[in-house]
């Protein structure tokens, strides 16, 4: 019986600067035990107005969220992958537009929840758990 465990705002050890004692980085927004490769996952959420840039040139639907989201991998990922961690950006704006990671987020959310839940109180208990998703 597979579940999805995450536990949200999680201090991550290893975004520590020892010689500060106090962390160079926030803590993940939400960690996924056991996500990717068994790999936990650190899931950062980056809400985006599509507005942003918009004096910059031609509007296109999501480029906001696409460059937040290249942005904060450029920034985080390396240090992740050093510590065998995963680092998911789950990047969408105001209008609703979300980043390819995001999505593949909830697909995998999905696929867990149709291969696991028999009854409607475990479903809400998995969007309880996961409640970044709604």
């Amino acid at each position: 019986h597979t579940g999805v465990y995450v536990k949200k705002e999680t201090p991550v050890k290893f975004l520590t600067d020892p010689q500060e004692v106090r962390s160079t980085l926030r803590p993940a927004d939400v960690l996924v035990y056991g996500w990717i490769g068994r790999k936990h996952a650190c899931v950062d959420l980056i809400g985006v107005s599509p507005l942003v840039g918009l004096m910059t040139g031609d509007f296109i639907v999501g480029q906001a969220t696409l460059k937040a989201a290249s942005s904060k991998i450029a920034k985080h990922e390396k240090s992740y992958s050093d510590n065998q961690h995963a680092f998911i950006p789950f990047s969408f704006d105001t209008f609703g537009f979300l980043a390819p990671d995001a999505v593949d987020i909830l697909k995998i959310v999905q696929r867990v929840m149709h291969n696991n839940i028999v009854s409607h109180r475990f479903m809400k208990l998995v969007f309880k758990r996961i409640s970044f998703v709604i």
